[in-house]
Parts: structure tokens; C-alpha cells; sequence
């Protein structure tokens, strides 16, 4: 049994997403977002304490870009992955893991809007700068897209899941408009039911709203 340990709208979306891809059996153990993840028990599977842990044939892996590559590897090579050898197998790595790029910003931003319980502890200055980086990633997609329908020649991949989870969080802070392939592109994968199946329930919620705007300088 394959055994997925997740947070609503975190990172762990990412193999959620693609478990349901891929059409294999598995069970989600759901954590809210607090310090549940630092018991002994959690962290001798994801040492540094995050999410996603995936249990699988009696291992525990962590880190989203290994998850995807173990699972498609055992899985889906040709179709969600490209193995060694393939002519895209470089573009499939750079994108899988490009994802994480995207995420270190908004996870940036997640804390600043989200897990900061006090205003005086947030920063309009960071806020600032992670949304204008993560407009930096958009403009990399929106050259990559250009005449594209997925991230890579041969179709709809893993890439496409893991890069696409992390506009998801993304879009909660810096807007699509401006950059129409990457807006196209992501409305046609959001379209999947794999990526609705992974989507939170509404109690699972961990954002309140549907974008957080940067404070102006003189919120603080």
C-alpha cells in the first residue's frame, strides 16, 4: 500500500495530484498545519518535518521532486516520466523541479500572509520582492509555453503536475494576467480530474482568501 502524508494546499498537493494521475491504489493521512508534523513518529519519515512523506514497499521518501521521480519511474516512464535515455528526459527534470523554485516564493509569501500571527512580524518589503520573483517565474514559463500546450513536446507529464501545483499556490499571491500562454496552459490542466480530485475540501482550507496582495510599505 502506498501511503501519501499530506497538508491541504501545501506542497504535498503536488503527489496527491499525481497519484491520481497515475491511477494507483493509495491512502492520504491528512495533518492540519501546525506542529503535528514535529512528533517522533512523523519525523522518522520526513526528518525535517514537512510534507509530503510518501510510504511506499516499506520506505519513506520525502521531498516532492524525489516522490515524482520514484513514482513515475515505477509507474508511468514513458507517459507521466521520461527515463533515462529519453530525448526530453533533461527538460523533464529541469521543469519537475523547477516546481520548487516557484513554491520556496510562495512559501515565502504563506508565511508573511498566513502563518505570521502578529501584523508587526510581517514584512511588506519581502512581500513585495517574493511576489515580484514569482512574476519572474511566469515570464520563464511564458517563454517556455510559447507555441506549447504542455511544458514538454510529448504531451501532458509530471512536469505539467509539479510545476502546476506550484502556480496554484502561486496564483495566491501574483496574478496570471500578462502572461496569456501560461494562463492558457494552466486552465487546460486544472481542467483534469486529477487535479480536482487533489483540490481541498472546503474545512481543509488553509487560506482564507483567494489572493493576499502585498501591504503597502506603510503597514507597518
Amino acid at each position: 500500500m502506498i501511503t501519501l502524508h499530506h497538508v491541504p494546499q501545501s506542497r504535498s498537493m503536488r503527489s496527491l495530484w499525481l497519484l491520481h494521475e497515475l491511477g494507483v491504489d493509495f491512502e492520504v493521512k491528512t495533518y492540519p498545519f501546525d506542529k503535528s508534523l514535529r512528533a517522533p513518529s512523523y519525523l522518522a519519515k520526513s526528518p525535517a518535518g514537512r510534507v509530503p512523506a510518501l510510504e511506499i514497499d516499506g520506505d519513506a521518501i520525502f521531498e516532492t521532486g524525489a516522490i515524482t521521480e520514484v513514482l513515475c519511474e515505477r509507474f508511468s516512464p514513458e507517459v507521466l516520466g521520461r527515463p533515462a535515455g529519453h530525448p526530453e528526459r533533461a527538460q523533464w527534470l529541469i521543469w519537475v523541479h523547477f516546481a520548487e523554485t516557484i513554491s520556496q516564493h510562495a512559501a515565502a509569501l504563506t508565511q508573511q500572509h498566513v502563518a505570521l500571527r502578529e501584523d508587526h512580524m510581517r514584512s511588506p518589503i519581502v512581500m513585495k520582492l517574493e511576489a515580484a520573483r514569482l512574476a519572474k517565474c511566469y515570464a520563464a514559463l511564458e517563454t517556455r509555453l510559447a507555441g506549447r500546450e504542455y511544458l514538454l513536446d510529448g504531451g501532458f507529464s509530471a512536469a505539467d503536475v509539479s510545476v502546476g501545483q506550484a502556480v496554484y499556490l502561486a496564483r495566491f499571491f501574483a496574478h496570471l494576467e500578462g502572461f496569456d500562454a501560461v494562463a492558457k496552459w494552466y486552465a487546460r490542466i486544472t481542467e483534469r480530474a486529477g487535479f480536482k480530485a487533489a483540490l481541498p475540501a472546503e474545512n481543509e482550507k488553509l487560506f482564507s482568501e483567494t489572493f493576499f496582495p502585498p501591504w503597502e510599505l506603510s503597514a507597518c
